[in-house]
């Protein structure tokens, strides 16, 4: 399910984001927490500033259950353990990706290849993971290295973005209604200060979903425990949507922190595919087909480094404030001469383009580039309050109110 002012395809210069739910099928809640959330998406675009900037602004997609054959033999009420965890064929899902600190041996299963199949696709920027049993954002990795010999020995294991992580942890929590309390859930289980925690810190895991994403495609995931009881009463579901309704929310509009922008060839066109580094983070990420490239960043100076198949790299200094993202595009030469590009100017830069701050080369817009595409569908249902008809991207609209 996608939930967007353009929800049939991906509309330049709108970041792509994802909530998954009920990867544990005896973990409800956050199954219904984002049914809610598209509801509340749905009915709210007319009457919510917020929420229509963030639909104008971000494709979000929603799978509200991975596994829905372990959800069907779940039972209500359950507040710890019972039957549903594991898929039909006995598997746990969360412990079927690939694992960059181990090798995971587990056969693949359909429910986990399908993600896989999904991710690889679109480039997500950020993702959220909803499972209960607890009340913490809980941040990769999840998995250490000490863990290939002590299956059980508990110990931070931090990514290359630590702070990013803490920060987007900090966000889900502080905007629930209880999690950064840090209270536990009960008296044998325990606290987190500030209601987040490192995930092998809390228990190491190998396999995750959530470590799988960060580096296999530099997507930002945290796992969101949202509920003490693994399966509580249906009646309880009220007041765990007033816990989450604003976290949800928040989250998702956090991909609009940081840097974001494309990368060209000196004629202007996209590179599909680049490379992208944030220089002292080894963990990578790739272009779009339209060039686009988004990394959550927090306040400060950086250099991105910048590779292509058949150009020379690039790495260009830039500077993130809080007050909106930063909007940088690279132009990347080719590694040797090629006829057919068009006259050069000083410094190498493309005649027909400006050099920005850093010497960075900014191609004056054209009306033939990076036109967004029509949805297939626009204008087919005026009945759903707007939200599936055709509407501006608008990158530079409502910035200040993002971060509020």
């Amino acid at each position: 399910m996608v939930v967007s002012s353009s929800p049939y395809e991906h509309m330049v210069g709108k970041p792509d984001v994802k909530y998954v739910g009920n990867i544990h099928g005896n973990e409800p809640v956050g199954r219904e927490m984002l049914l809610h959330l598209i509801q509340y998406f749905v009915t709210s675009y007319n009457t919510d500033q917020y929420v229509k900037w963030l639909l104008d602004n971000t494709r979000i997609h929603i799978l509200p259950t991975m596994n829905p054959d372990g959800y069907a033999v779940s039972k209500e009420g359950t507040c710890d353990g019972g039957q549903g965890r594991y898929n039909a064929r006995g598997f746990d899902l969360n412990r079927n990706f690939p694992d960059y600190f181990k090798q995971n041996n587990k056969r693949g299963q359909p429910e986990t290849d399908s993600v896989k199949d999904w991710i690889s696709k679109i480039q997500f920027v950020l993702s959220g993971s909803l499972h209960g049993g607890a009340l913490v954002a809980s941040y990769p990795y999840d998995n250490t290295p000490n863990s290939m010999f002590q299956t059980y020995s508990a110990a931070p294991s931090l990514t290359p973005d630590d702070d990013v992580f803490k920060h987007l942890s900090l966000v889900y929590a502080r905007n629930h209604a209880k999690m950064s309390r840090g209270v536990a859930c009960k008296s044998a289980t325990p606290a987190f200060e500030n209601g987040i925690t490192n995930g092998a810190a809390w228990y190491p895991l190998t396999g995750g979903m959530q470590d799988y994403n960060y580096v296999w495609y530099g997507c930002m995931e945290i796992t969101l425990e949202i509920s003490c009881c693994k399966f509580p009463p249906a009646y309880e579901l009220k007041k765990y949507w007033e816990d989450n309704q604003l976290s949800l929310i928040k989250f998702l509009a956090e991909a609009h922190r940081g840097v974001q922008g494309f990368v060209f060839d000196p004629a202007g066109m996209p590179i599909e595919r680049a490379s992208i580094k944030i220089k002292g983070r080894d963990v990578g990420f790739q272009t779009t087909k339209y060039g686009e490239f988004w990394r959550i960043l927090l306040p400060g100076y950086y250099k991105v480094e910048v590779f292509a198949e058949g150009f020379a790299p690039r790495e260009v200094e830039f500077v993130i404030v809080e007050q909106h993202p930063t909007l940088l595009n690279v132009t990347l030469q080719p590694s040797k001469r090629l006829e057919g590009i068009g006259p050069m100017g000083p410094g190498g830069v493309p005649v027909g383009g400006v050099v920005g701050p850093g010497g960075l080369y900014r191609p004056i817009p054209s009306p033939q580039h990076y036109r967004p595409p029509v949805p297939p569908y626009a204008g087919a249902a005026s009945s759903d309050s707007g939200i599936f008809s055709t509407i501006s991207n608008g990158l530079n609209s409502l910035y200040s109110n993002i971060f509020g």
